[in-house]
């Protein structure tokens, strides 16, 4: 079996204009994917805002609270508040940085987008806020997401900035909402104005993938998890580029330069699978196989005998 080189690209929703030029376009608040609203309040500012949110749009809502009870984080000048950033400024790789919460049960592989409600303590994100997404990094890879900040007057570029290094895997919507104590009143029509200004994913957005091989190109239908998520989400950067090679007389498999979340399981491969190994490899199976490996999705409408040629 000869090594091969492979071009992925992602089949998306778009719209052409006069001049052919192919433009990707936001997706409608009332056509997008399932929605998931993630806040935490404290003051009760946030919670406002949630509420103003969700008379607008379609979403399931889910509030973060900390482990711990009753503590006042802006007692004493803000002491513990500043203790609980500084902690996850000095260690932000570390799990043991950011303050306890309340277990979480929501199922984020349910879920296109995200809405993060969340208020600003001393120009950075609330800890408490910090620690859901440090915790579901991995998970929330691949979606897109939306950002509304909360504070008394700061700018919020410093919780912009937390949270992109909190989600460096996720797809941005568009640029974050501000709402300060001076517009707080007017929340609803703020985000009546910032909801079009969001490109959402679709609900059937990114369900297949061109392969190209030897100039020849086929489709493949997608599963639905996170690894595809991510997946997808670096497709939409750009084409992908690489070469793969035979292994055990079942698959061609080569390293596509990434390296997205696992969603792993014992599969019992079939002709036409694709899988991801390692995080980083694509595997094209033309045979069987068994073994711990995340499901990307499948060649369609093709034989043993197409794929082998």
């Amino acid at each position: 079996m000869r090594q091969i080189t492979m071009l992925l690209a992602a089949m998306l929703f778009t719209c052409c204009s006069s001049d052919n030029e192919v433009k990707a376009e936001p997706a409608p608040v009332q056509n997008a994917g399932k929605i998931l609203v993630v806040y935490y309040s404290y003051t009760g500012n946030c919670r406002e805002i949630v509420n103003s949110l969700t008379a607008q749009i379609d979403a399931d809502v889910l509030e973060i609270q900390p482990a711990e009870k009753g503590l006042k984080y802006e007692a004493n000048n803000y002491a513990l508040g500043t203790q609980l950033l500084n902690a996850i400024k000095a260690n932000p790789n570390d799990a043991s940085s950011y303050p306890a919460i309340d277990p979480v049960n929501v199922n984020l592989d349910d879920y296109q987008n995200i809405i993060i409600v969340t208020p600003l303590w001393w120009s950075q994100m609330a800890a408490i806020m910090q620690t859901y997404l440090f915790n579901n990094s991995a998970q929330m890879a691949g979606k897109t997401v939306g950002l509304i900040v909360s504070s008394h007057s700061s700018g919020i570029s410093g919780v912009v900035a937390d949270a992109q290094r909190l989600l460096p895997n996720v797809t941005w919507a568009g640029d974050a909402l501000w709402i300060n104590a001076s517009n707080h009143g007017n929340r609803a029509s703020l985000i009546e104005n910032w909801l079009p200004t969001q490109t959402f994913q679709t609900s059937n957005t990114m369900t297949q993938l061109y392969i190209t091989i030897g100039g020849v190109t086929k489709t493949a239908t997608l599963v639905s998890n996170s690894s595809k998520e991510a997946l997808v989400a670096q497709l939409q950067q750009g084409n992908i580029t690489y070469e793969a090679h035979d292994y055990g007389n079942f698959e061609k498999v080569g390293a596509l330069g990434y390296t997205f979340p696992e969603n792993n399981e014992q599969i019992n491969t079939e002709p036409g699978d694709l899988i991801l190994y390692q995080g980083s490899n694509l595997c094209i199976y033309y045979d069987t196989n068994s073994w711990n490996f995340t499901r990307i999705g499948k060649l369609d409408n093709m034989t043993q005998a197409d794929i082998k040629t």
